[in-house]
């Protein structure tokens, strides 16, 4: 039969409150909340700005978080969307695949475009291979480009209440109502192209000057303001462009009458034009 020895606690006092804990993790793991809003609002972590764990938290995000703030840019009423959509933590992921999407549908669908007017016309289709790098640079150019050259200047004039991640998600998820309308632009229907063009110019136009204006009305230069009309005057080019480049391919008799600034000629042989 065994035996059992009785161990007799520690009765002195005040040992119970003598245990230490140490931490290995430094001063990263902080718990003041943070208040700048420089680069970055919030940032998760501290790591190198060259690093890539500094940007893996901003392509952390779910897919149906994506579709609902993809969504949200094409309905009208939609305002303070920093805020409402976009808050606590907006990414990057969203804005890139929107940007990178559009490109891949500019491309695919004016070929299909294309390639439909060719086959109803009779003459052999060929790729245009030059619109791909049009889409690219078109496309970064304004969704990417765009939104740092503003941050700059905002923050030149001493605006910080928009962070660069802020700015480029406005821009990037702006642009999402450029596919659907990419897709519709298939239809070889000079009126009805304009029509879908003119719509999604007037959604992400006014969902951009919506979100931008009361950004650049907080800067105490008041000619900071001008700056919404640069935008509105980029983005009616970007629409235009988008239009005459990517879908002017008509029928050599165009349905629907003449497009007005491009598509076939029907006195000329070719069935296809893109100016």
């Amino acid at each position: 039969m065994a035996n059992y020895q009785p161990i007799e606690a520690d009765d002195r006092p005040g040992d119970e409150n003598n245990l230490e804990f140490k931490s290995f993790l430094g001063n990263e793991a902080s718990t003041e909340p943070s208040t700048g809003r420089g680069f970055i609002r919030d940032q998760p972590n501290r790591s190198s700005f060259w690093n890539v764990e500094y940007y893996q938290p901003y392509f952390d995000v779910d897919t149906t978080t994506v579709l609902k703030r993809c969504y949200y840019t094409m309905i009208p009423t939609t305002t303070d969307y920093l805020t409402t959509h976009l808050s606590p933590h907006p990414d990057l992921y969203g804005p890139f695949w929107t940007l990178s999407t559009l490109i891949f549908s500019l491309f695919v669908f004016s070929s299909l475009a294309s390639s439909i007017t060719s086959y109803l016309s009779g003459t052999p289709f060929n790729y245009d291979f030059k619109l791909l790098s049009i889409a690219v640079s078109l496309v970064y150019a304004y969704g990417l480009g765009l939104p740092v050259l503003l941050w700059a200047a905002l923050r030149y004039f001493g605006v910080s209440e928009w962070s660069l991640v802020e700015a480029v998600a406005v821009f990037g998820y702006g642009q999402f109502v450029w596919i659907p309308v990419s897709l519709l632009c298939v239809i070889p229907i000079p009126i009805l192209r304009w029509s879908l063009v003119g719509v999604a110019f007037g959604l992400s136009g006014y969902f951009l000057v919506a979100n931008v204006y009361p950004i650049l009305a907080s800067a105490e230069a008041k000619a900071t303001r001008l700056l919404v009309i640069i935008i509105f005057i980029l983005h009616a080019a970007l629409a235009i462009t988008l239009k005459v480049e990517f879908f002017s391919y008509y029928i050599v008799t165009p349905i629907g009458g003449n497009d007005p600034l491009g598509g076939a000629d029907p006195s000329t042989p070719s069935p296809i034009t893109s100016s």
